[in-house]
Formats: C-alpha cells, structure tokens, sequence
C-alpha cells in the first residue's frame, strides 16, 4: 500500500481514557488510521491490539505544553479531544485540562486543517457556579472560534464497565452501611451509555453530521438520583437506607473530603454544585435533532448493560441468590 492509499489518520487526544478508549477502537473498526495522544503512552498499550497491526499508535502529549499537541495532530485528518477530568488535583486544574487545553487542540486542528471532534458535557456553562461546568463551556467557545465548523458532543452521565459513577456507588454500597441522597435526590440524569458516545463521535469524524453545532447525548431513560441509587441497590443485590444530605453540608463534606492528599473524593463541593441542576437533554436540542437519535443512533438501555458489569459488587458475585439482599 503506497502513502497516497493509506486509510485517513485521526489523533484521539486523551485515548487511553473511559470515554477514549471506546473512540479508540470505534474508529479501529471503520478502518481509520489513529494516533493517541496520551501524556503516558507507556501505559496506553492495552489499546493497541484493537487494531490490525500499525493502525493504532500512541504518541506523547500533554495539553499544557503546545509542541507536543502540534506534534500528535501532524498530518491528521481529523482530531478528537477526549480529554477531560472531574475533579482538579495537582497541576491538572478544570481552566488548564478544559479550557486552555481545549484551545490548544482547537488551535492546532486549524493549523493542520483538521477536521475536529470535542467532547464537553451537559450543563457547560459559562455562568454556572461550578468550576467544572465553567470551564467546559470555555473550551467549546474556544473551539468553536478556532474551528467553527467542529463538532461538540455533550453527553450526559456516561456508563460503561469503566465507568466512575455507577462504578463508584455499587463501591459505596458494597463498604459503607448507607448511600447518600445529596439534597434529597431530586437531581434528573439521562444516562448515555459509552458505545453510543463513541459512535457519535465516529459520525463527527466521518464528517456526516454538520458541524458548527452542539449536540446532547442522553440515554432513553430518564431516572432522578434516589432513582439511580435505588437501581444499583437493586442491582447488586444489597439493601442500604439512603440517607438525605443537604446541598450545604455535602459541599462541606466535599470540600473537606478534596484537602485529604492521595485520595480520590467521593465527590467534591464541585461536583455538589452540579447537582442542583439536572443533566438531561435540553428540549431545543430536542427540537432541532442534536441528539443521538437526530444523528441515527438509537440510544441503549442503561438497564440493559449496567447490571453486566456491576455483578462484581454482589455479595458472592454471580453467583449470588437475588432472591435475598445482604
């Protein structure tokens, strides 16, 4: 095969990640040529046998220095950025990963004449109170004003056997004697499982979606979070009480819980703010198809695939007796 025949390349930006590992292996499939970008690429290596060998290659890069992000996306046709983190730690703030690294990839995208892929989040927004929610919606005006025809995909909470929020609450149930029902789980989420995100994505890149828009990924159900707890209860086989946690003191907890060095928070006075709002797809969105189902993609039951990979926190695994919850 001469260069001239070879499949298009596409630099994933953040790869290696929840979200980017399905992208990874999504465009594997389609036949694309991809380059990850991941600051370890030493420990990136699992991706690779989702390809034929040659097609997936992993390269160095880190969104805070700009010589590198230039190197990964040379000669790509197009370019996704995956990257995103939910609490800040260290040097990896919510302005420098979400913002200013946004605006790094958008800049070299145009630069290559790239195509761009950029995913955000549902509730990005420039006024909000939360961090998170702020600088996600600097990164897309970001990216929209350096590539203006790119895409930005919002999803909701996403699920998926890596996943850090059903994951993260069949952990809590399986430790502790109680769950807790911040500000009295009225918060709607429409959770969107992890392969639809990545087919999304590989319509962006295949550049059958029109871009310039922000499209909302949600799931087809829609559960409030004492709705949410009470199906990874049922799920895993254990009965906990939930307890009602006001807004003011799980931010208290949250914060507190975010000064403790070496420990991942089990959630953070941030991420309490974004629970006083809920992370479902907006009407227009709706309306105007920037939704999965606007872009032919039928969205997959949560019920369908959670309980697969939350076995794992039944009392005797599989083969626990359903019938008796400990």
């Amino acid at each position: 095969m001469t260069v001239s025949n070879l499949p298009p390349l596409v630099t994933v930006f953040g790869g290696s990640g929840f979200v980017g590992r399905h992208v990874v292996r999504t465009l594997a499939k389609r036949g694309y040529r991809i380059r990850v970008a991941v600051r370890r690429p030493d420990l990136a290596g699992f991706l690779l046998p989702y390809g034929y060998v040659g097609q997936i290659s992993l390269i160095q890069a880190n969104l805070r220095y700009r010589y590198s992000v230039d190197h990964a996306v040379q000669g790509a046709s197009a370019v996704v950025n995956c990257v995103g983190i939910l609490f800040e730690s260290g040097r990896n703030s919510f302005d420098a990963v979400q913002d200013f690294g946004g605006r790094a990839v958008a800049e070299a995208t145009r630069a290559a004449g790239a195509r761009l892929v950029h995913i955000s989040a549902i509730g990005a927004d420039e006024n909000s109170a939360s961090s998170y929610a702020r600088s996600k919606s600097r990164g897309e005006r970001a990216v929209l004003s350096n590539v203006p025809d790119a895409v930005i995909l919002r999803p909701s909470i996403v699920f998926g056997p890596e996943d850090s929020f059903f994951n993260k609450f069949a952990g809590m149930a399986k430790m502790f004697p109680a769950l807790p029902l911040i500000g009295g789980g009225k918060t709607r989420f429409q959770p969107v499982h992890v392969e639809d995100v990545a087919q999304a994505v590989a319509l962006g890149v295949d550049g059958v979606i029109p871009g310039g828009r922000i499209y909302e990924l949600g799931g087809p159900e829609v559960l409030t979070f004492r709705e949410t707890l009470e199906f990874v209860l049922r799920t895993t086989n254990r009965k906990r009480p939930l307890v009602s946690l006001p807004f003011g003191l799980a931010s208290l907890l949250g914060s507190v819980a975010s000064l403790v060095p070496l420990i991942t928070p089990p959630i953070t006075g941030d991420q309490v703010e974004l629970l006083k709002g809920d992370n479902v797809v907006s009407q227009d969105a709706v309306e105007e198809g920037r939704t999965l189902e606007g872009m032919g993609i039928s969205p997959t039951l949560m019920s369908s695939v959670v309980p697969a990979y939350l076995v794992q926190y039944r009392p005797q695994g599989q083969f626990t007796n359903t019938g008796k919850a400990a």
